[in-house]
């Protein structure tokens, strides 16, 4: 027996094993987008390598340094821009994004005589799209910042834009480095420390000092994190920086998640860069700096870099490097002084090709990595052994590529609504789905939605505060999206209480009222009292602020008895059956006793006008009054709560 269940158990391991390395094995995704740099083409290929889709721009709208695709099938795309006035490699100048049938629906140009866009970008989940930007510093205003020499910077800024136009947009968000700097040429100068390996969350200005003195080339943003990473040619690195602050708070050293203001909350490659000695750059040229997703199974979460002469300098071969970076949310491991860890990388992929330009990578949710080398015009997929499954040798030089499933381009965009998103308990709502595939020519749809509903549009009920989800899926492809809209339900005001003095009514405050008798609402009877002139059941509905109601209990009133019953000086007692309280009329001046059906005394009072028995078990009680004269009237009154 045991010999049986040792079997199955190498088995099952065995086949686990096989399993998963079919499963790495395999190409991931569908669609490959990629455009070459300078190019009025943008391609989107299968993995057979045959050209899905092709969008085409003007002759003075080339395409920069990357291309993307995001939800809703729009590429967002640099543009080579013509006319700027900044030169040099990598300028675009401005920033495009351009729907399924090519229609260019946002051109936003950003472009003057002291700042330039340039190389890459970083599409964000909310629609805006982060940027970088050369802005150039005069000799004077370098001193000025303790350079040791006077000479023109062209320094880095980073600037998030919302569109707002076809070719409008407005910076919501920035962060400029020469806000974090340090120099230790001179203690008279601006920005003076002692120690450039104890500030590391600083610029050293004085390192490597030339006009394109950064050269960002790559730049991701970390949306569960809210953090941005970018990379510097020149300066052999990529950084880390807190996007959670404001703009106020990213020009200081103070605010946002990680308390550090704008300052660097981690740098990795060259710790020459911020003063430690005795150590040799990771990077040999780095672009492309990003974060691998959450999903990859292998590197999830860690920093990535290209590294153009990874293994032999440049011209020989190229590597993507991946970085195990040390962090905790927000908060960044390092020792000032020493260099920040890791000491290497934790992983490296060496290339049979090379690129001294450019060049991209991305890790895919199988554990995959597509790869872009740019110089040498090849896209390729390896799986996680390094063996390669696809590639393609392609015309031009893209500067990136990106993988994406059938389902991603081909899915259906949907979203959903509902006839109200803020109702009182129990209030019926409509929801509403919509779906467009601009990518299908015949879709045809299913609706499923959480509540339970299969059609695009439904109703409910929701007591409490609720999400409700469609999922529509294009049964023509099989693929699926969905949308959630969320109906926030306010409380229901308290049960109003209504108090009786004689003939006249109140409820307890509210917004406003309606007075009801016999369940029949009484026209005009809307103020907090109700004069009552007749025999009946009245109630008070009550609205609060936000629309929501309540209605009392009803209470019976017998306007002609005990009108006649107050003429004749008798006393009288109401309601009766009662809840708990009861009214007594003309009885100021008598005594008051209460008895239960056995005859004990429970309560024997004087000079009341009424009697709770509320803290009294359901059933039948009796009251008598004894007057001053000595009269005695009892009445059984009949306790139901």
């Amino acid at each position: 027996m045991k010999n049986k269940q040792l079997l199955k158990y190498v088995l099952t391991i065995v086949v686990f094993v096989l399993f998963s390395k079919i499963i790495c094995a395999q190409q991931w995704g569908l669609y490959t987008l990629y455009a070459p740099i300078n190019s009025t083409q943008t391609y989107l290929i299968d993995t057979n390598g045959t050209t899905y889709k092709t969008w085409t721009s003007t002759s003075t709208q080339k395409t920069g340094f990357s291309v993307y695709l995001i939800p809703g099938d729009t590429l967002v795309r640099p543009v080579a821009r013509t006319g700027n006035s900044f030169t040099g490699g990598g300028m675009t100048g401005e920033v495009q994004k351009v729907t399924w049938d090519g229609t260019v629906v946002w051109d936003y140009v950003y472009s003057s005589s002291t700042y330039c866009l340039h190389h890459d970008i970083a599409p964000m989940p909310n629609g805006n799209v982060l940027m970088t930007v050369y802005e150039s510093k005069t000799a004077a205003e370098a001193t000025a910042a303790g350079c040791s020499s006077a000479i023109i910077i062209w320094s880095e800024k980073l600037i998030e834009v919302k569109p707002t136009g076809p070719t409008t947009g407005t910076i919501v968000w920035e962060w400029h480095l020469w806000d974090h700097l340090c120099q230790n040429y001179s203690s008279s100068m601006p920005n003076y420390v002692t120690s450039i390996s104890q500030n590391p969350q600083l610029m050293n200005i004085n390192y490597n000092t030339s006009k394109d003195w950064i050269h960002m080339n790559g730049i991701d943003y970390n949306e569960a994190l809210d953090q941005i990473t970018f990379s510097s040619r020149t300066m052999n690195e990529i950084y880390v920086i807190d996007h959670s602050t404001t703009s106020a708070e990213a020009a200081g050293h103070t605010g946002g998640n990680s308390g550090k203001g704008g300052d660097f909350l981690y740098r990795w490659g060259n710790p020459a860069a911020y003063g430690v000695t005795g150590t040799t750059a990771n990077w040999n040229v780095v672009h492309d700096a990003h974060w691998i997703s959450s999903d990859n199974p292998n590197y999830p979460n860690y920093l990535c870099g290209f590294n153009n002469g990874g293994v032999g300098g440049m011209g020989a071969k190229s590597t993507v490097d991946i970085i195990n970076q040390p962090y905790n949310g927000s908060a960044y491991t390092y020792t000032p002084g020493s260099a920040m860890l890791p000491a290497s990388y934790t992983y490296r992929h060496t290339s049979t090709y090379t690129t001294n330009s450019n060049g991209a990578s991305q890790q895919l949710p199988n554990g995959n990595m597509l790869l872009c080398l740019s110089v040498s015009n090849v896209l390729y997929e390896i799986n996680a052994a390094g063996t390669t499954l696809w590639s393609k040798t392609v015309t031009g030089a893209p500067a990136n590529a990106l993988r994406y499933t059938k389902c991603y381009v081909r899915g259906p965009m949907v979203s959903s609504s509902a006839s109200s998103s803020l109702i009182c308990p129990g209030e019926q709502v409509t929801l509403n789905s919509t779906a467009t595939s601009v990518t299908e020519t015949s879709p045809t749809y299913t609706y499923a939605w959480s509540s339970g509903q299969n059609t695009q549009s439904t109703t409910v009920n929701p007591t409490s505060n609720t999400t409700y989800t469609v999922t529509i899926t294009n049964t023509a492809i099989g693929c699926s999206s969905t949308a959630s809209v969320t109906i926030n339900v306010n409380s229901l005001p308290a049960t109003p209480v209504v108090s009786q003095n004689m003939n006249t009514l109140t409820s307890t405050v509210a917004f406003s009222y309606q007075w009801y008798q016999y369940g029949v609402l009484m026209p005009g009877e809307t103020n907090q009292t109700l004069n009552i002139l007749t025999d009946g059941l009245f109630q008070v509905e009550i609205t609060d602020a936000n629309g929501c109601t309540s209605i009392s209990d009803a209470i019976d009133f017998y306007y002609t008895r005990i009108s006649q019953q107050l003429l004749e000086n008798e006393v009288v007692i109401y309601p009766n059956p009662t809840a708990g309280s009861v009214i007594i009329l003309n009885g100021m001046g008598n005594k008051i006793s209460l008895t239960n059906a056995m005859g004990n005394l429970l309560e024997s009072k004087e000079n009341i006008n009424a009697l709770d028995l509320s803290k009294y078990s359901n059933g039948i009680y009796y009251i008598a009054i004894t007057s001053m004269e000595g009269k005695v009237t009892n009445q059984k009154i009949i306790l139901i709560k």
